[in-house]
């Protein structure tokens, strides 16, 4: 059963030095998309999810996100400062611990778009069994995904467990950069500063990792090219700024 999920971690505190030079002047989260930043993107999402509170940390520009974000008020918004140092996706988790409650959290990155065909982060939201996961992830098709030139991540059986793609050439799914776990996943990391990724093959070899495939089309805009070809899709599609259903 999922509960109900109303806390996220927005990882927003990156350099985005592959978006350069849109990033010249402000933070990633602040790049627009369709006429709407990516970090409204996200917490339009969230709210529309059921969150009602969002811990967001900072770093580069952290002034002007702050700014920014202090001019909503359809959502509770909580700074976890990174100021001093960039801590990665786990040591910002870590840190933001004491921020996040004991409750399960939505965690999502800022530069993920997507139009779907149904409601992605409901899917993810009632998938969600902490009895059974450590992690459950948000999956993407690798073919068709804008701004993804990789090889996939993983692959996703039949119950829903997640195998990492290992010494494979290609994975069918890419992990689209939204997931549920326990805020006490870093608990016994010693280090501030660290990926997440060695907890999830953990978890994975535990069975503990868990993924769900949107039904949709996903837009990593991680570098200029990729903004504008996003802004294209999403115009194509009708949806305006904001991702919505439809594709």
């Amino acid at each position: 059963m999922s509960g109900g999920i109303d806390t996220a971690m927005v990882l927003a505190a990156g350099l985005g030095t592959r978006m350069r030079p849109l990033t010249d002047d402000r933070p990633k989260a602040l790049v627009e998309v369709g006429g709407r930043a990516l970090i409204d993107h996200v917490l339009d999402r969230l709210i529309a999810a059921g969150v009602r509170r969002a811990v967001v940390n900072v770093h580069w520009f952290a002034d002007r996100l702050e700014a920014h974000l202090g001019a909503r008020r359809d959502i509770e918004i909580v700074i976890s400062d990174e100021r001093e140092a960039l801590l990665e996706t786990g040591g910002g988790l870590k840190k933001a611990r004491d921020l996040l409650g004991e409750a399960p959290v939505f965690v999502a990155n800022i530069d993920s778009v997507w139009i779907d065909r149904g409601d992605a982060l409901t899917a993810l939201k009632a998938a969600w069994r902490p009895e059974a996961m450590d992690a459950c992830l948000l999956l993407a098709p690798r073919e068709g995904a804008i701004g993804f030139p990789g090889a996939g991540d993983f692959f996703l059986e039949d119950d829903g467990r997640l195998r990492f793609r290992g010494e494979s050439a290609r994975a069918p799914h890419a992990y689209m950069g939204v997931h549920i776990t326990r805020p006490d996943i870093t608990e016994g990391v010693a280090e501030a500063r660290f990926s997440l990724t060695p907890l999830w093959r953990e978890a994975a070899a535990r069975g503990r990792l868990h993924g769900v495939l949107m039904d949709g089309i996903w837009m990593h805009v991680g570098d200029p090219q990729a903004r504008d070809e996003a802004e294209q899709r999403l115009a194509e599609c009708g949806t305006g700024g904001h991702g919505a259903k439809g594709a």
